[in-house]
């Protein structure tokens, strides 16, 4: 029996449902007259009042309702969505939210912003738009036999699947939907109600027919049915009144309708595109068919599954893929070539599995870009400061615990680069620059990295601030040498600001040492470029350490190592006679470019001769490329990276272990964390030359 709570599977699919919401509301402020983005919006929230409804959530349907009713007239083209509709649209939905978290919340907040929506739509464009007559209006008309208008209306005749009841779908909310658009004559059909001892209790078997004499499009009455048309037998034909159903007939030979609600081109509440093919299909029994095939096709399936399960389900395939590297080396030593033909095949299986498993976990990065949109929004109408966001390389995917990770870190870079970095439009104004301030967030994959930037173009950093701060604190002695780049990575000390005063945004220096932790936890870095007056830049680069990744085993003396293999990008044999020249580094010379390298038996201390042909593995970091000398390249493996333990957590040149074939254990190198260290050891080893000379 399911443990599931369906109340915490309607907070999941809402959550998702809220994040379009938002994200519809958003685009709409940048292009107000683009009716997609407004039927998106308004789908979001026809979905959520219906499944609020279905899962107990009535606050929340009842409130979404009056949403939704002042929000249609932006839909109908009767009010347009200007900064103030989309603002009060915004704080609707935050209340939404808070309404699934908790639904007692104060309805007299409800009821204000409800209100304030209801003032935003009734301001510009309702004096210029056609004013279609309400349903109370169109009663009153039908009751004063007035113009066809009053008779004019819709046929809706649909039947549920089966299983419609067992799969929480309830009728009722239905037909109360359909009665909410206008006046309603309803009938039951109970022709295919089996007798009483046959009859299975959770099945649905009626159907219905129902008569809709409201001046509705076709389009709100489609959705009503948006959500389970799919499995669903359903017709919609439009009424006409008897002058106009006389027309019709005497027009068109081929349609003869025997009931009162035949179609009609004349019929006042369809758009004549829309009246003019539908009575030529309303009695074929494949027309409400046809419709739903395209909707399948465009749908994609998903199944919400638990983290814990994929984390459980890699751990899995992890200790498959080291099975089958015994399975491997097995073979090979037996020479049995129907035992070497099965490691091959079940190889070939374990490859494409971990791929598969490792794409379920992997997510575009997109989904977090998209949450900080809002953010920038808010941040640009507290601080009166018009920014333009800007969203690059959203499809580059990441782990999805890492994208958890980094939305901490990122939210408070974005607040700094807003409060901080953009400068007041008058300010701006005053050095040449547009009003409106860039706000820049990019990511890209690079080599066995990830860089995730945020940037601006503000007024940059003040590095004379930030050494008399620095100098404050005790972080540096006076007149000490620093390098920029040491000297800007100072904003992220615990507790460090060059704020003059404390704002509720700003001020405390904790924002940005969050960001320094999380990313040392992550096993990133850190670099920040600025130009004073033109902006800053902040980039974030995160090591690609999923749980299984294709890697070059390498041999250093009697050691093993594995290389991510998606950092190299050649290997050659290291050439005789290179040695290191007079400042203390060394360097090979490929194609006309020199690329430095370090010697893996130096930095790893290893004992012992070197082979007499050592080899060279030149891999990338960034836009560095570096040369790593080992003593034997074996070859490709599939790496299944087991973390190391606290007592080496400090060891950062290393991103875990792997183990091998045979039962030993091979370090995995981290190549952004080696070649800084290396370039440090260089570097020191330089400065004691130096001092020597000297």
């Amino acid at each position: 029996m399911s443990n599931i709570d369906p109340a915490e599977v309607f907070r999941q699919e809402a959550g998702d449902l809220i994040e379009t919401l938002e994200q519809a509301l958003l685009d709409l402020e940048k292009r107000p007259d683009d009716i997609e983005i407004v039927g998106l919006a308004f789908r979001a929230l026809h979905t959520l009042k219906g499944s609020g409804a279905m899962f107990g959530f009535t606050a929340v349907s009842e409130f979404i309702h009056e949403f939704e009713t002042a929000f249609d007239r932006v839909r109908k083209g009767e009010a347009r969505a200007d900064r103030k509709l989309i603002a009060a649209a915004l704080d609707a939905r935050d209340h939404v939210s808070q309404l699934i978290d908790d639904p007692d919340v104060d309805p007299a907040r409800g009821a204000a912003i409800l209100a304030a929506l209801k003032v935003a739509v009734s301001g510009e464009g309702t004096a210029a738009a056609p004013a279609p007559q309400p349903a109370e209006a169109a009663q009153a008309d039908h009751v004063a036999e007035a113009p066809p208008a009053a008779s004019a209306g819709w046929h809706v005749r649909f039947r549920l699947p089966a299983d419609a009841l067992t799969l929480g779908t309830n009728p009722l909310l239905l037909l109360d939907e359909l009665r909410s658009l206008g006046p309603c004559e309803l009938f039951a059909n109970a022709d295919d109600v089996p007798p009483l001892d046959r009859i299975e209790p959770q099945q649905c078997y009626l159907a219905w027919d129902v008569t809709l004499k409201a001046d509705v499009s076709q389009e709100a009455v489609d959705d009503v049915f948006l959500f389970v048309r799919d499995d669903m037998e359903l017709s919609i034909e439009p009424l006409a009144t008897e002058a106009s159903a006389e027309i019709s007939v005497a027009g068109d030979d081929r349609e003869a309708h025997r009931q009162p609600g035949g179609a009609g081109e004349g019929a006042a509440a369809a758009p004549a595109p829309e009246t003019g093919a539908k009575p030529a299909a309303a009695n074929a029994p494949a027309g409400p068919a046809e419709k739903s095939p395209p909707a399948k096709s465009e749908r994609h399936a998903t199944l919400r599954v638990p983290a814990e399960r994929l984390d459980e389900l890699m751990d899995r395939v992890g200790e498959l893929v080291i099975a089958q590297a015994r399975l491997s080396q097995l073979a090979e030593t037996i020479h049995d070539p129907a035992l070497v033909n099965v490691a091959e095949e079940i190889e070939r299986l374990t490859a494409s599995l971990r791929d598969t498993t490792m794409g379920t976990r992997m997510v575009p990065i997109g989904s977090l870009f998209g949450r900080f949109r809002r953010l920038v929004h808010d941040l640009s109408e507290e601080l009166g400061k018009p920014i333009s966001f800007v969203a690059e390389g959203e499809d580059t995917e990441l782990d999805k615990t890492v994208i958890e990770q980094l939305a901490d870190p990122l939210v408070h870079l974005i607040r700094n680069s807003v409060d901080h970095g953009l400068e007041a439009p008058d300010r701006r104004a005053e050095t040449g620059k547009s009003a409106t301030g860039t706000l820049r967030l990019s990511a890209s994959h690079r080599g066995a990295e990830v860089a995730i930037a945020v940037s601006d173009d503000g007024a940059g950093l003040n590095g004379e601030r930030i050494r008399r701060r620095a100098e404050e604190a005790g972080l540096l002695a006076p007149g000490q040498p620093i390098s920029d780049g040491e000297l800007n990575r100072m904003i992220f000390q615990p507790g460090f600001s060059t704020a003059s005063q404390v704002t509720a945004l700003s001020g405390r220096g904790v924002g940005m040492d969050v960001v320094k932790r999380t990313i040392d936890g992550l096993r990133g870095s850190i670099d920040v470029d600025t130009v004073p007056g033109s902006g800053t830049t902040v980039t974030l680069r995160l090591p690609l350490t999923l749980a299984i990744i294709d890697g070059l085993l390498v041999r250093v003396g009697e050691d093993r190592y594995t290389i991510p293999l998606a950092a190299v990008e050649e290997c050659l044999e290291l050439p005789a006679g290179v040695d290191r020249d007079a400042r203390g580094r060394s360097f090979l010379n490929l194609r006309g470019e020199l690329v430095p390298f370090l010697k893996l038996r130096e930095l790893f201390r290893t004992e012992g001769e070197p082979d007499p042909f050592q080899k060279v593995v030149v891999v990338a970091s960034d836009t560095t490329r570096v040369g790593l000398v080992v003593d034997q390249i074996i070859g490709n493996n599939q790496t299944v990276i087991k973390q190391l333990s606290r007592l080496h957590s400090g060891l950062k040149t290393f991103s875990g272990a792997t183990i091998l074939g045979d039962g030993t254990v091979a370090l995995i190198l981290d190549v952004m964390n080696l070649v800084a260290f290396g370039q440090r050891q260089e570097e020191r080893r330089r400065a004691e030359t130096l001092g020597r000379a000297a």
